[in-house]
């Protein structure tokens, strides 16, 4: 099992910058992918950035050049730097987690999901 802890979401206006977190723990023995996803009221989850063993992004391309995903691979935490953001980003986001267990046995997590609120 993994346990994911976002945190760094809120209320900011147009323009303004937010960034998020995601701690995994738990008995695995090394995390593939953290990535971000995020749900607008009345769509579908939407990739929003990836990162691969903590080297490899990927971004959508409504957030290239303005959202940073990075990890801190001693903490296993990754996070989400929102800059430029736009009511279009409003949204809850969630966490994801690829973690390795064995050689032979991977699992995917979601965190719980931080509300990001963009409006004047």
């Amino acid at each position: 099992q993994v346990q994911l802890v976002e945190s760094g979401g809120g209320l900011v206006q147009p323009g303004g910058s937010l960034r998020l977190s995601c701690a995994a723990s738990g008995k695995f023995v090394r995390i593939n992918v953290m990535g971000w996803y995020r749900q607008a009221p009345g769509k579908q989850r939407e990739l929003v950035a990836t990162i691969t063993r903590g080297i490899s992004t990927n971004y959508s391309d409504s957030v290239k050049g303005r959202f940073t995903i990075s990890t801190d691979n001693t903490k296993n935490t990754v996070y989400l730097q929102m800059n430029s953001l736009k009511p279009e980003d409003t949204a809850v986001y969630y966490c994801n987690v690829d973690a390795q267990f064995s050689p032979f046995r991977r699992a995917d997590y979601w965190g719980q999901g931080t509300q990001v609120t963009v409006s004047s």
